[in-house]
């Protein structure tokens, strides 16, 4: 199964996201599409194009950066509830028809700030009951002409998106991500997702995890082609170990000043907890599993961090690729230049 390897395109109305450089017209769409540019001509396919209410719209800013670009393909954050199935159906396959078949999805499920935009939410059971509907609707719009579907959260009926998305090879749509670690969220994975995507836990956390949904995917009845997985995780690379240590422990030692604060969502999350709790197994986890970012501000992605120089952090995530791992979304920060030292450094050692 071949490896594909995606970053992060900050679209923040605030600059300086996770510590990155404070520019002027840090949003706009030339910075963005520098990024995007940036990312095809150092050997990514792609980024992830993060959601949240209070930030540049998503989907505007993929297809702004898709429309400036060749290759780039665009893993873009989309939220039921903040879009309706139908119309999200459609306007992935219009902007997948557009680019020739680019077009990556990340279905999140997470907290956000609902109310502003209309919508609101039950108990986790009914967050991730809602997500079922949501991808099975968008799946079959993407697949079948003529769909009715009457569901507890959403319903279409007699619908056909226009224009169809690329088919090509075995791919009949754009990929559908997902994350979550809570058993509510597994279920969605186990039978409706195309890639898991998992924070940057442990080898054993990450290997527990894949067993337990390939089993749970199984018990369910999958009925769509096998999970595949993918890591998301900050990853500090510098030309030595020893700088690469150096710079990741002063990168902390600002963060807990209060240089960077934490998202106040994140704790409700299971998968965010999970990260939170690793560093009461220690500081340096595996080889290079940097635990201290989560204690100071870090949430998410940047909430571990692999560190070292391009050889050290190459070899960790061949252990994470032993393990079926075979996405990678990976970013540090300032963003721009570590496009294109990861891109130059690390990215040729884990094709080789």
């Amino acid at each position: 199964m071949s490896l594909q390897f995606l970053w992060y395109i900050p679209n923040q109305v605030q600059p300086g996201h996770r510590g990155d450089d404070v520019v002027e017209d840090h949003n706009s769409l030339e910075t963005l599409s520098a990024h995007a540019k940036t990312l095809e001509d150092h050997g990514w396919s792609g980024a992830l194009v993060g959601t949240g209410w209070g930030r540049p719209d998503t989907f505007t800013v993929a297809a702004a950066l898709a429309a400036r670009t060749t290759t780039f393909q665009p893993l873009i954050a989309a939220r039921p509830g903040y879009w309706h199935p139908a119309n999200f159906a459609s306007a992935a396959a219009t902007l997948d028809h557009l680019t020739g078949g680019r077009v990556l999805i990340n279905i999140v499920s997470g907290k956000d700030n609902l109310a502003a935009y209309g919508d609101s939410e039950g108990d986790q059971a009914h967050r991730y009951a809602r997500t079922r509907e949501f991808i099975q609707i968008v799946r079959r719009l993407w697949t079948e002409e003529n769909v009715t579907y009457h569901g507890e959260h959403f319903s279409v009926t007699d619908s056909t998106v226009v224009p169809r998305t690329v088919v090509r090879g075995g791919r009949r749509h754009p990929r559908l991500y997902f994350g979550g670690a809570s058993e509510a969220a597994e279920q969605v994975a186990a039978t409706e997702a195309d890639v898991q995507l998992f924070w940057g836990e442990p080898l054993d956390g990450v290997a527990a995890r894949i067993e337990r949904l390939k089993h749970l995917g199984e018990k369910l009845g999958r009925e769509h082609p096998p999970l595949e997985f993918g890591l998301r995780i900050t990853t500090l690379v510098r030309d030595t170990t020893e700088q690469a240590w150096a710079d990741a422990e002063a990168k902390v030692e600002e963060m807990a000043k209060g240089a960077i604060r934490r998202d106040p969502n994140r704790h409700a999350a299971v998968g965010q907890q999970r990260l939170l709790d690793l560093a009461a197994r220690g500081e340096v986890l595996d080889d290079n599993l940097y635990t201290a970012p989560g204690k100071f501000g870090g949430g998410g992605a940047g909430t571990t961090w692999l560190v070292g120089s391009a050889e050290d952090v190459a070899k960790s995530l061949r252990n994470y690729q032993a393990l079926g791992v075979t996405h990678f979304v990976l970013s540090d920060t300032p963003y721009l230049p570590e496009i294109k030292r990861q891109g130059d450094q690390l990215l040729p050692l884990l094709r080789a």
